[in-house]
């Protein structure tokens, strides 16, 4: 399975994904092709039909496999809301297929931390995160204990910088009772730079999706074992 630059497809549901995920890339796994699939009409449309119904799946299945009949080695789906389509894929493709934040998760649960924090500065996405992370315990961390605390901050999403971003998740981390975890997990991918910042201000690592599910795509593709190495996280 190791190419000298394997062809990795990302499909994305909105422009800031996009760049980020491919900002990821390039600093964790430079020696890949990596090839992006926008469609930013799949939010509105699973918003306007009050969630994935069988064509918006039917449509999703489509476009993965135009990247794969095209030749991905790889794919990474950037779009939470349409994960679940991803274990479908898993059956029809023997590729890796990746959900947007699978890859911060595992390594999350993987590592040494017993009191982990997830931010976001939307709503949905907090128990979005809280549902996969608790979903991958018994596989992942079977016989640890964890404990999960969570803070929202929707100030953070109108924030003019990196920093300011940072300063509104470390607030809501505070206020939450999250002054002491071990690890921060950003649970949108618009919140990434703004991780280097909120490791500095928490004194913790703080774990993104994009760089996490690099990582392992690079050493999935190109590491002679194949097997997924802990992804590392910002150092504060």
């Amino acid at each position: 399975m190791n190419e000298p630059r394997p062809l990795v497809a990302m499909i994305h549901a909105v422009p800031a994904a996009h760049r980020i995920a491919h900002e990821a890339f390039t600093r964790e796994f430079p020696q890949a092709t990596v090839w992006n699939v926008l469609d930013d009409r799949l939010l509105d449309d699973a918003r306007a039909a009050g969630g994935l119904t069988g064509a918006l799946r039917r449509r999703m299945l489509r476009l993965i496999g135009h990247v794969m009949d095209s030749g991905a080695r790889a794919l990474l789906l950037t779009c939470s809301s349409y994960g679940e389509v991803v274990d479908t894929a898993r059956d029809l493709w023997d590729v890796p297929v990746l959900k947007s934040d699978e890859a911060m998760f595992k390594a999350a649960l993987a590592g040494p931390y017993r009191r982990i924090a997830v931010v976001a500065s939307t709503p949905p996405a907090v128990p979005a995160a809280v549902a996969q992370l608790e979903a991958l315990v018994p596989a992942v961390r079977p016989g640890r204990p964890i404990d999960i605390v969570t803070a929202l901050s929707e100030e953070a999403a109108a924030a003019d910088d990196p920093e300011a971003t940072a300063r509104l998740l470390a607030d809501a981390l505070h206020t939450a009772g999250g002054a002491d975890v071990d690890a921060v997990l950003l649970a949108q991918y618009s919140l990434t730079p703004a991780g280097s910042a909120l490791a500095t201000l928490m004194g913790v690592p703080v774990l993104d999706g994009a760089g996490a599910a690099a990582r392992e795509l690079r050493h999935l593709l190109t590491s002679p074992e194949g097997h997924t190495a802990p992804a590392a996280a910002v150092a504060p």
